[in-house]
């Protein structure tokens, strides 16, 4: 399994970078926003940092404007993939930026038709939301594995990216059904490696080892 980092916090990919686990980046127009700087900025310095594909969300809702501002974005750099929105305009954005061989990651997935019809039109990723299926009282792993299922049905190249991660044992169900990636907060991100018997046993540890003799 893939991690993308889901941020546009430069500093919380460069503190994530030092563990060697972080295979790209996906970022949004909230997430931009937090960052309190331009666009195309933040993409710039994230693109100097990750060598892997980073997502960058258009702006607009108009399919011909969407595909202006994703050929704009994809000149930054040659990892940027563009994030469309799962809209009827989406749709007829990401198809003309597929023929173009522009990357795209489809967004806000939130049913296995959706994700049906975004293998066939071939994108590259997809982008189901599981926490905020959660959220609403139905399940969203059920949806990856749905999604997972159909794709290998018809043999789709279309790779699965987990996203609205809210907790570690999100990623194990993940992991679990074979998704391709998740992308994590910084927030999820950092509790991967943790656990509170790990941190008992270092206790213990060090407790014994300041009854050593030193020389």
């Amino acid at each position: 399994m893939k991690f993308f980092l889901d941020t546009a916090n430069v500093e919380e990919i460069r503190k994530a970078l030092r563990t060697g686990l972080v295979d790209g980046i996906t970022t949004n127009p909230s997430l931009v926003a937090k960052a309190g700087r331009s666009y195309r900025d933040v993409l710039n310095e994230i693109c100097d940092l990750v060598n892997g594909p980073i997502s960058a969300e258009v702006l607009s809702v108009d399919a011909a404007d969407m595909v202006v501002e994703a050929e704009n974005l994809a000149g930054i750099h040659p990892n940027i993939v563009i994030k469309i929105p799962m809209t009827q305009d989406g749709l007829i954005a990401a198809n003309a930026l597929v023929r173009q061989n522009i990357p795209v990651n489809m967004t806000l997935i939130f049913s296995p038709l959706q994700a049906l019809i975004c293998g066939k039109i071939g994108v590259d990723y997809v982008s189901p939301f599981i926490g905020r299926l959660d959220d609403i009282a139905h399940t969203g792993m059920d949806l990856v594995a749905d999604i997972l299922t159909i794709y290998e049905n018809y043999g789709f190249d279309t790779e699965v990216i987990v996203a609205s991660v809210r907790h570690p044992v999100h990623v194990v169900e993940a992991a679990r059904l074979g998704a391709h990636i998740a992308t994590l907060p910084a927030a999820v991100f950092d509790r991967l490696a943790l656990h509170p018997l790990t941190d008992l046993g270092m206790e213990k540890f060090l407790s014994d080892a300041a009854k050593i003799p030193r020389e």
